[in-house]
């Protein structure tokens, strides 16, 4: 059985995402079903931390913060893969400190977006009320049903065996 010890989001985030394999599933979610990366791994830190949510929670949620993903995340990940291929004088010794000055200011407005989210989390999904209890619950059915959900609300359709594996894999690094 998990014990649930409460664990910053940031830090969750990044053991999580560096977990073996987690960020080529996110990445692979993120390119085919347009999958907001933060708002999944949020969903498994409520999970770790005994609080479930809904489909209809990650909705509400996903269109509060929206604007912020389309207006300052997308664009900044657009120019940084862009750099990878060209325009001229990109790819170059001289243009990687840009792309990587731009990999930086990404990184910062997704950590942004998880600081919103953790902010704002109890207004759509309620705290335990089992106090010190919760020190021995399982998570994991938790944090598989909120990883589920995050990925239902950005795919549409029912979720395939091979679509609940990559969740496995992200659930088991938690």
């Amino acid at each position: 059985m998990a014990r649930v010890i409460p664990e910053p989001l940031w830090p969750f985030v990044l053991r999580v995402y560096k977990a073996d394999g987690v960020a080529g599933v996110c990445l692979e979610l993120q390119e085919t079903d347009g999958v907001d990366v933060p708002i999944l791994l949020f969903s498994a830190w409520l999970g770790a931390c005994a609080r479930w949510t809904s489909l209809d929670d990650i909705a509400k949620l996903d269109a509060q913060i929206a604007p912020w993903r389309a207006e300052v995340v997308q664009p900044l990940r657009k120019i940084r893969q862009r750099l990878k291929y060209g325009p001229a004088p990109a790819p170059s010794d001289q243009t990687t400190p840009l792309r990587e000055a731009i990999k930086s200011a990404e990184l910062s407005a997704e950590r942004l977006e998880l600081a919103w989210l953790a902010e704002h989390a109890d207004s759509f999904c309620q705290p335990s009320e089992l106090g010190d209890a919760i020190l021995q619950i399982d998570t994991a059915p938790i944090v598989a049903a909120n990883l589920e959900a995050g990925l239902q609300h950005f795919r549409k359709i029912p979720l395939d065996h091979a679509s609940r594996q990559q969740l496995a894999l992200i659930a088991a690094a938690v």
